[in-house]
């Protein structure tokens, strides 16, 4: 599973980051994969409200946003965590919401649901340099539509007072400790999943597709992870307009290869389409070979009857699964 910290302070060593990192490091020790993005080093411009994203589903600007959207969407648990500027995010962190606005278009707007969504969980970490009553009451609002937009279930917040000087957060007696057991509560109910691996050889149709249907008919109880032995740069175009036919939004996906999908952890089944180049990595793993032809090329009547024998072959493979498990 993939953990995603987005920090939002200027300081990029001070106790925001200390407190993320705990979170992070929680998240590691326990299986997961992590990632920590310092939002205030990245050259994000503000949202332009050019309409753009609401009319085709994508922001214009040419900027490091471009890599936030699909760790968004990788992205399993979202931690957010930023100091109190004036009751609200820095505005480092609120240019990576504001722009957010794009997702939200692709699920308002044009009505395309990510199949991970049902199962991503978001979380706010928050310090303020001052005791106010309502010191954390605008960012924890802030948050909940900011996860809700990126399509993350908002899981509620750790907040902590009079922290400004540097070292505050380690002296503080429970928060690094609480921080590290929000993690283990968000995690633990994904430690258990099947994990599948979809493997064909561009990792930009069928595969992409299978991982999709799982993800959306079973997240919660199976990892998905999709490559390719010789990936494309993008996605196919094609498959993802018939996806967006069953309201399944396939933005900010990009193909990979097996050896990337291996960071994931070894998987407990290969599902093959057309490929076997993954026995190399994983030659004690079971290997299930679907034949299904390759719709790259082929007209969208073609790509329309791949993707519903995929999502016949999926739902018929996580109900073999569940029976084996009971």
């Amino acid at each position: 599973m993939f953990v995603l910290g987005l920090q939002g302070s200027p300081r990029t060593k001070g106790n925001t980051t200390v407190l993320l990192s705990a979170f992070l490091a929680e998240a590691e020790r326990l299986g997961a994969l992590t990632r920590l993005v310092h939002v205030a080093k990245k050259e994000i411009s503000p949202c332009l409200e050019c309409g753009t994203c609401e009319r085709k589903g994508f922001c214009p600007i040419d900027d490091e946003m471009q890599q936030i959207y699909p760790l968004l969407r990788q992205a399993e648990i979202i931690a957010m965590a930023t100091p109190i500027f004036f009751y609200g995010p820095t505005a480092q962190m609120k240019a990576v919401i504001d722009r957010s606005q794009a997702l939200w278009a692709r699920k308002y707007t044009l009505g395309l649901a990510d199949p991970g969504s049902k199962w991503r969980r978001g979380f706010l970490l928050a310090l303020g340099a001052t005791k106010g009553k309502n010191l954390f009451d605008g960012t924890n609002l802030t948050a909940k539509y900011f996860f809700d937009a990126v399509g993350a279930t908002f899981d509620g917040s750790l907040g902590y007072r009079r922290i400004e000087a540097a070292g505050d957060i380690e002296k503080h007696p429970t928060a690094l400790t609480e921080a590290k057991e929000k993690t283990k509560s968000l995690i633990t109910p994904y430690l258990n999943r099947r994990k599948l691996l979809f493997i064909c050889t561009e990792n930009a149709c069928r595969s992409q597709m299978a991982s999709a249907f799982t993800q959306l008919h079973a997240g919660d109880r199976i990892e998905a992870i999709s490559a390719g032995s010789a990936p494309a740069q993008e996605i196919n175009p094609l498959m993802s307009e018939v996806m967006s036919e069953k309201n399944i939004d396939m933005a900010f996906r990009k193909p990979k290869t097996i050896a990337s999908a291996a960071s994931h952890g070894k998987p407990d089944l290969i599902i093959s389409m057309g490929c076997e180049d993954a026995c190399p990595f994983f030659p004690d793993v079971p290997n299930e070979e679907w034949d299904l032809e390759d719709p790259a090329g082929k007209p969208i009547s073609f790509m329309r009857k791949i993707r519903d024998d995929i999502e016949r072959r999926v739902i018929e493979l996580i109900g073999n699964l569940k029976l084996r498990d009971h």
